[in-house]
């Protein structure tokens, strides 16, 4: 279980979290966490991930890690930003490699096979890509290549920016089964920072949403996105419309006439 309990992050004197509570949140579902642009997603995610100095608990299956070593947290969870790193002079296969092993010294995790390596590289559709460069990559393969460096660490908790930004239609489904299917074999915990409200509806077991910082809405993705949360957090006017095959999607009539 992830318990949020009191998070709170500053920017100097610029408070950008205040006091958030959210969770608990169960192993095995994807947990989708949405708002508008400096709402403080991506910061929730760096101070879950112990990047950011913050006040409160970010409890993980009753242990405080806010009170763990960042060595130690890293074991457990891994954290994949919005903006990955320059890319360096390394193949595909090796990077993985360095990833499995970089945060944790076992002898398990130094002895990460070959045939370990492909087929996570295999579940994402760029086991073509294992003797390529990271500096040969377009964006989107790049995005891939990152979520493969987070898979093969069997964190206990995912967490993951943006990570649809720079890829297809075709890779975002993919990619979003493929998180369902792992978190639920492995029983982790995924949260993914989405814009896509229809992706986060078919794709999502829960819902995070937060506007400046704090929580408004939390639970399932279609109690929590409404008609009246759209309005309140985007500013949009929007209708949740069921379709023909059962499935929940947001139309937007446009923006809220502000009050004279």
């Amino acid at each position: 279980m992830l318990q949020i309990q009191d998070l709170s992050v500053a920017y100097g004197r610029r408070p950008i979290i205040h006091r958030l509570n959210a969770g608990p949140l169960a192993p095995g579902r994807v947990v989708s966490l949405l708002g508008p642009n400096g709402s403080g997603k991506s910061t929730l995610l760096k101070a879950i991930a112990g990047l950011l100095k913050c006040g409160g608990q970010v409890v993980l299956d009753g242990q405080d890690l806010t009170r763990q070593s960042f060595e130690r947290r890293a074991q457990q969870v891994v954290y994949l930003p919005q903006s990955l790193p320059a890319s360096v002079h390394l193949r595909v296969f090796e990077s993985v490699l360095v990833a499995a092993r970089a945060s944790d010294l076992s002898p398990q995790a130094q002895a990460v096979s070959p045939e370990r390596i492909l087929d996570v590289l295999s579940r994402l559709g760029i086991e073509q890509l294992s003797m390529r460069y990271l500096d040969e990559l377009s964006g989107g393969q790049k995005q891939l290549v990152g979520l493969a460096q987070a898979l093969i660490r069997t964190p206990r908790l995912l967490l993951l920016d943006e990570p649809l930004s720079a890829l297809d239609l075709n890779y975002q489904c993919h990619v979003m089964d493929l998180l369902r299917h792992e978190t639920q074999a492995q029983g982790l915990t995924t949260m993914i920072v989405l814009h896509d409200l229809n992706m986060a509806l078919q794709h999502s077991d829960d819902t995070l949403l937060i506007r400046a910082g704090e929580l408004v809405g939390h639970g399932s993705p279609e109690t929590v996105i409404t008609t009246q949360s759209l309005a309140q957090v985007y500013q949009v006017n929007a209708r949740v419309e069921t379709c023909s095959r059962g499935l929940r999607h947001v139309l937007i009539d446009g923006l809220c006439t502000p009050a004279v």
